[in-house]
């Protein structure tokens, strides 16, 4: 579904990405893990066409490489950032139609699943976004962005700064999201939660790809593990 090949990225005169190659198949999930720094986030960026990418993205079938990212994500790749960018002075409610791309064709998701899934976001469902939890605010930018029915989401640092409880919850949405058939990227620090839920594992660092397997070939790899991701 999506092949990245000899994907470069700067910023300015800094090189971050040095020809970046991973895949994601329809329905599955796949974590990019890494150190803080190493460009993990900037890969999902240049996919999703923030950041200016150099190399060959394409996804389902089609080269997107270049294209703005309003028609990626209206071709059905989906993007969550980190920074849990929520319209404050609307309701949760409100935030979660604005994720719509077509209101005359139904989804997979919808507003009732969201709520269903999440009994804060129900409980709270009228209420302006702006008073709600880093969870809660975490939770309804996914959801948000399952309102547009994507094929592939793309996920950065979804448990980051969150507690154990809504850590948990935010790893089961998740799953339900994989069980619904949706193909995975996720850009995770949380070991346990990244090689519970993947099918296989890349990990990152200074820009490249230094690994890439299943989670079992990685927790049986202390080199890799030690070298790339253990502080």
């Amino acid at each position: 579904m999506l092949q990245v090949r000899e994907l470069h990225a700067y910023y300015g005169k800094s090189h971050i990405l040095h020809g970046v190659d991973l895949d994601v198949a329809k329905g599955e999930v796949v974590s990019l893990l890494g150190r803080n720094g190493v460009g993990r986030s900037t890969t999902i960026k240049a996919i999703i066409g923030e950041v200016p990418p150099a190399g060959s993205i394409r996804f389902k079938g089609e080269e997107i490489a270049g294209w703005p990212s309003y028609r990626i994500a209206r071709r059905g790749l989906g993007y969550v950032p980190e920074n849990r960018d929520i319209f404050p002075s609307l309701t949760v409610r409100q935030n979660l139609l604005l994720g719509l791309k077509d209101t005359r064709r139904p989804g997979k998701w919808k507003i009732e699943d969201m709520l269903a899934m999440f009994p804060n976001l129900a409980s709270r469902a009228d209420n302006l976004a702006g008073v709600l939890s880093g969870g809660e605010k975490q939770m309804l930018t996914i959801c948000r962005t399952l309102m547009g029915d994507p094929d592939l989401i793309m996920i950065d640092e979804p448990t980051e700064g969150l507690a154990p409880l809504i850590v948990r919850q935010v790893g089961d949405l998740i799953s339900e999201i994989a069980r619904r058939g949706v193909a995975i990227l996720l850009v995770e620090q949380k070991l346990s939660i990244a090689l519970d839920i993947s099918a296989r594992v890349y990990v990152m660092g200074h820009g490249t790809i230094v690994f890439e397997g299943t989670p079992a070939a990685l927790k049986a790899d202390a080199a890799v593990r030690r070298e790339w991701l253990e502080v």
